[in-house]
C-alpha cells in the first residue's frame, strides 16, 4: 500500500469484559479505512479504563487486561495496552490519545532510517456507534477535548444494530463542523452483542458460549468473575468524568 498514510486504531472503554464484537469493530474499520484508498491501517490498539471510572459493575483492571489479552492472542496487529489503566486516577480521553500518539512518534522517530513526517502513523479513536451518544450527556465531555479527540485526530466509528452515528453528527453542531474527520463505518452483519448483556447472563449462571472467546469464559470462571456481588460495586457512585467536571467548574 504504497503512498497511503499509515494509522494506528484506539479503542478506549471498559471491556468489561471484552467481546467477539469490541474485536469485530477493529477488522470492520481497517477494512473500512483501507477501502477509501487513503489509509494502511499498520496497528491496533485496545486500551481499558482505570478502576476509578466509577461505572457500575466494573471489575479490576487486571482481569480486564488479561481477557483482552486472552482475546487478542490469535491477532498479529491488535494490542492490549495497559497504561492507560493503571493510571493513579482516571485519564481523559483526549489524554490517552496524546499518550499514545507521542510514544508511536517517538517510536518511529528513534527508528534506525529516520522517517519523514508522512512515515509517522496518523491515530484515530476506534468506537461503536453507541459510543457518540456520549457526545450528549451534559458534563461527561468538555468541549476542548471533542474538538482535539475529532478535529484533531479523527475518529472511526461502526454502526450497532438500530442505532445512528450519523443522527449524533447531525445534532451536534461540534460534531458537525468535523464531519469529515468522522469516518462511519456500515456493519452488514448485524452483531448486537452487550457486554451489559454478557455480564448479565453470568450472574444467573446462563452460557455465554460464542459471545466470548473460550479462553476469556475459562477465565471469567477460574477467577468467579461477574457475580451479584461484583455487579453491585460503583452502585450509585457518580462516573469519575462527572465529578471532576463539578471540581474543575
Amino acid at each position: 500500500m504504497a503512498g497511503r498514510i499509515p494509522l494506528v486504531l484506539l479503542a478506549c472503554g471498559s471491556f468489561n469484559p471484552i467481546t467477539h464484537q469490541h474485536m469485530r469493530l477493529f477488522e470492520l474499520a481497517r477494512d473500512h479505512m483501507h477501502q477509501t484508498g487513503l489509509y494502511h491501517v499498520v496497528g491496533g490498539i485496545v486500551s481499558p479504563v482505570g478502576d476509578n471510572y466509577g461505572k457500575q459493575g466494573l471489575v479490576a483492571s487486571k482481569h480486564r487486561l488479561a481477557m483482552a489479552r486472552l482475546a487478542l492472542q490469535s491477532s498479529h496487529w491488535v494490542s492490549v495496552d495497559d497504561w492507560e489503566s493503571q493510571q493513579v486516577d482516571w485519564t481523559e480521553t483526549v489524554v490517552t490519545m496524546r499518550y499514545h500518539y507521542d510514544r508511536i512518534a517517538a517510536q518511529y522517530h528513534n527508528s534506525k532510517d529516520p522517517p519523514t513526517a508522512s512515515d509517522v502513523p496518523r491515530l484515530k479513536l476506534l468506537c461503536g456507534a453507541d459510543f457518540m451518544d456520549t457526545f450528549k450527556v451534559p458534563g461527561l465531555w468538555r468541549d476542548d477535548h471533542v474538538e482535539e479527540v475529532v478535529g484533531c485526530f479523527g475518529l472511526v466509528c461502526v454502526s450497532r444494530g438500530s442505532l445512528q452515528p450519523d443522527r449524533a453528527i447531525h445534532e451536534s453542531d461540534l460534531l458537525s463542523r468535523h464531519r469529515r474527520r468522522i469516518f462511519l463505518v456500515r456493519e452488514w452483519v448485524h452483531n448486537e452483542i452487550s457486554a451489559t448483556e454478557v455480564r448479565r447472563a453470568l450472574r444467573r449462571g446462563q452460557s455465554v458460549k460464542y459471545l466470548l472467546p473460550d479462553s476469556v469464559i475459562d477465565y471469567i470462571r477460574e477467577h468467579n468473575l461477574y457475580t451479584q456481588d461484583s455487579e453491585m460495586k460503583n452502585k450509585d457512585v457518580k462516573l469519575r468524568p462527572l465529578t471532576m467536571q463539578t471540581i474543575q467548574d
